[in-house]
């Protein structure tokens, strides 16, 4: 079993002890490699836009030599560096490579001419690599084939990890694997289904790819074509809500496409490590576990609350109803972000139900974003342990998760974890509103972009972009997309003094 590499990790080769605990030279070479990397889906994006003939071929070129130039010069600045990484470095990576790859990703577009500014060209980026799918076009079925591909590949690299999808597809950083699987995947806790992070990496991107290609042959057989079926496929996989169309899913109109999306949606939602114990015949472990129940009754009862709503109060026919509800229900719980139906119109009941849906978020170890419904099963059993404890004070009541005991160290964690998310909504709420923008729409917004889930209430609920906010709101929404995505101790370590220190 590969082990966690000390914080003493940054002595040198000789024994003696660096300057920094920040191994620098390493960082670079890292960050280098990611770059060449994006320079690779650049290339691949230049491809499909030379086989629609369009102009953009150009635009991803230049951008792909770009990216060959920097990290180029970021690996010749790494230079006889330590390979070994801590804890620290992993973190610093982590930030790093997801701003890098939005800062460099969102290039195509402001050089395109898709969108007009650079704040609309990261945001536009930052959504997608964040699965968050929220989008401040309001031309997407216009937009050139490779800007509409790129859009969806940036969700489908993002769903499971940039970091993670080098871990497995480059083998060179064999040594600090568990740093950087760990700094991007801070969470309730880690399901290692190898003893080797870098294998454990490439079984999980296998399941990736299953879901993504059965999803795509799916909507092929419900009338999309490949390009769409995709783009669709990379999106909900992802749990991204990137679509090729101005109206999303809804431009189909087909209740076949409703039911596989959604159904996609759910699976992708669901911890990969489950996927992978089926496939090795140990299918029970699925229907075992506390978080899958707890998820998949969750969007159940809201499902059937909304249907009821939307059958009583607004003529739906039963089927509709169900399905307009589920299809809604799972893209705001799941973080993904198509739409189907303008829930805008709904009974206001139904918009409670869908911002709880939308901050509860998937299972850990998924594509999706939220809270996670790990962290509300640990609330939710110790909020009755400590009433039990009032009843009986000297009882030994442990919280336990599939039967095994929850450490107070993880239960603490937890706890936090909810009183900074709902630090940072007040925080972001209030800045918007400063800004100008209304009190429900700032709200909205706000929980949207921190738990990665797409639209939101008001004028910038699933019929309209989000182009209308003011720049300095989409680069704070652009922070608070990363700040969830990274689950944001990541990034909020970095913004504390002792983390710089050297001891």
């Amino acid at each position: 079993m590969e082990e966690f590499i000390s914080d003493n990790s940054y002595l040198n080769r000789t024994g003696k002890r660096d300057s920094s605990l920040i191994n620098r030279k390493m960082i670079f070479r890292v960050l280098g490699v990611l770059l060449l990397v994006e320079m690779i889906l650049f290339l691949i994006c230049a491809a499909v836009s030379w086989g629609y003939g369009e102009e953009e071929t150009l635009t991803f070129l230049l951008t792909a030599g770009i990216n060959m130039g920097v990290g180029g010069a970021l690996l010749g600045m790494s230079h006889g560096a330590e390979r070994k990484l801590n804890r620290r470095d992993g973190y610093i990576i982590a930030t790093l490579a997801w701003l890098l790859f939005s800062f460099f990703g969102m290039l195509p577009f402001y050089f395109s001419g898709s969108v007009d500014s650079v704040a609309n060209a990261f945001f536009e980026t930052m959504s997608g690599f964040t699965t968050t799918g929220a989008t401040i076009m309001d031309n997407i079925d216009s937009q050139p084939h490779g800007i509409l591909f790129w859009r969806s590949l940036t969700n489908w690299i993002g769903g499971l990890g940039i970091v993670f999808f080098i871990i497995a597809v480059l083998p060179i950083f064999s040594e600090g694997n568990v740093q950087l699987f760990s700094a991007e995947s801070i969470g309730v806790t880690h399901n290692k289904i190898h003893p080797k992070v870098s294998i454990m990496a490439k079984q999980l991107w296998l399941v990736y790819l299953i879901l993504t290609v059965s999803e795509t042959l799916l909507l092929c057989l419900g009338g999309m074509d490949l390009f769409d079926a995709v783009c669709h496929a990379f999106s909900t996989t992802a749990t991204g809500g990137y679509s090729t169309k101005q109206d999303s899913v809804a431009y189909w109109d087909s209740p076949f496409i409703e039911y596989v999306v959604a159904i996609f949606m759910i699976l992708s939602a669901v911890n990969f490590s489950l996927y992978f114990l089926c496939l090795r015949g140990k299918g029970r472990k699925m229907f075992q576990d506390e978080e899958t129940r707890w998820f998949l009754c969750s969007i159940l009862i809201l499902t059937l609350l909304i249907a009821v709503g939307l059958y009583v109060g607004k003529n739906y026919g039963a089927e509709e109803a169900f399905r307009k509800a589920l299809f809604q229900v799972a893209t705001l719980h799941t973080s993904t972000g198509f739409a189907t139906d303008d829930y805008n119109l709904w009974p206001a009941y139904t918009w409670v139900l869908l911002i709880f849906a939308m901050g509860s978020g998937g299972c850990t170890g998924s594509t999706s974003g939220g809270i996670k419904s790990m962290r509300f099963l640990i609330l939710v059993k110790g909020v009755r342990n400590h009433f039990r404890r009032i009843l009986h004070p000297n009882a030994v009541l442990p919280i336990r998760v599939n039967r095994q005991a929850v450490s107070p160290d993880t239960v603490t964690t937890v706890f936090i974890f909810i009183g900074l998310y709902i630090f940072f909504i007040f925080v972001g709420w209030t800045l918007l509103m400063l800004m100008g923008v209304g009190f429900v729409e700032s709200f909205s917004t706000v929980v949207s972009s921190i738990s990665n889930a797409g639209p939101a209430l008001g004028a910038f609920g699933p019929a309209f972009s989000w182009n209308a906010l003011p720049d300095a709101a989409k680069w704070v929404l652009s922070f608070l997309m990363l700040l969830g995505r990274l689950e944001i101790f990541c990034v909020a370590l970095l913004f504390y003094p002792e983390f710089w220190k050297k001891r």
